[in-house]
């Protein structure tokens, strides 16, 4: 994989934290996803205009059950798993078909708030590569 090199990441997650991750997830999420926590546990780095920042949760905290709790309540169909370092998350937007769009979505207003960022998280991923 290859990462943009302002990327600012952690050692890769572990074998189980991915596999508590796949388990969590209320659905299949992209193989891309789970190659990227491989590589590095959480991290960050700038995204193009007007999306500012990126910073991938750890699979621990996107499989935290309380939080999936909370964000199935508030924002449903929506897996978060990074946000800008503020208030806007980065979630794959489950409704539909796959392959899951990019989103990024105020906490508090998700639907009214809600962006587009990439059709896929290949397409994402290109992003921060």
């Amino acid at each position: 994989m290859t990462i943009n090199p302002s990327w600012i990441g952690n050692t890769g997650a572990s074998p189980r934290a991915l596999e508590s991750l796949h388990a969590a997830a209320p659905r299949e999420l992209p193989f891309e996803y789970y190659q990227l926590l491989e590589y590095s546990n959480g991290g960050e780095c700038p995204l193009p205009d007007p999306f500012f920042n990126f910073c991938l949760d750890p699979a621990e905290t996107a499989s935290d059950s309380s939080q999936i709790g909370i964000f199935a309540a508030t924002a449903p169909e929506l897996f978060v798993f990074g946000s800008d370092g503020g208030s806007q998350l980065f979630a794959f937007n489950l409704r539909g078909e796959a392959p899951w769009q990019i989103v990024t979505f105020d906490g508090v207003d998700p639907d009214g708030s809600m962006q587009t960022v990439a059709n896929s998280f290949a397409e994402f991923i290109a992003l921060i590569g």
